[in-house]
């Protein structure tokens, strides 16, 4: 039996420029392990990733209800600074977090976990043009390509992606 079978895992992704490595290969590895994914965007038109992959989403970010899902995953690309100062995007990582839940970010996207405070205090990479608004945030910034603190997963950048997705099935396992 796959061990993420029954979970259900939102991903959210930019309305436009979200790199499509970091969608597809966590994506893969999660639905490989049984979850199920549901897209996010602030927008329900297609969304085109950097590289060209087009993906229609599921549901608009503001009506996204956190006790529907066990994990939320924030994809990077260029597009993901359209959620570093959104306060629903906000709201929905601190949500997740303080319910205890998958609460992860990769490339530029963790800089969105940062600004809602979610980081405060916990070990965290990003891409390195997001380093400082971890730090400013009081993340423990590591020089790693996936760190995990707690129900916390982040990533650097697509080189990772494989392993964070990897990385999110090992914390979505254990709970």
């Amino acid at each position: 039996m796959k061990k993420l079978t029954g979970k259900k895992i939102l991903m959210v992704i930019a309305k436009s420029k979200y790199r499509d490595e970091e969608y597809l290969e966590p994506r893969k590895v999660l639905e490989d392990a049984g979850a199920v994914i549901t897209v996010a965007s602030s927008s329900l038109n297609p969304s085109e990733g950097m590289l060209g992959l087009t993906v229609k989403p599921d549901v608009l970010i503001g009506n996204v209800k956190e006790e529907d899902f066990d994990g939320i995953v924030f994809v990077g690309g260029g597009g993901a600074a359209e959620y570093f100062d959104n306060p629903v995007a906000h709201k929905l990582a601190r949500s997740f977090f303080e319910h205890g839940k998958l609460t992860s970010a990769i490339c530029i996207a963790p800089a969105t976990l940062a600004n809602a405070g979610v980081l405060k205090g916990k070990k965290a990479t990003a891409f390195p043009s997001s380093e400082a608004a971890l730090r400013t945030h009081e993340a423990i910034f590591m020089k790693q390509d996936v760190v995990s603190d707690g129900t916390i997963v982040t990533a650097v950048g697509p080189q990772a992606a494989k392993r964070f997705g990897e990385k999110l099935v090992e914390v979505l396992g254990v709970k």
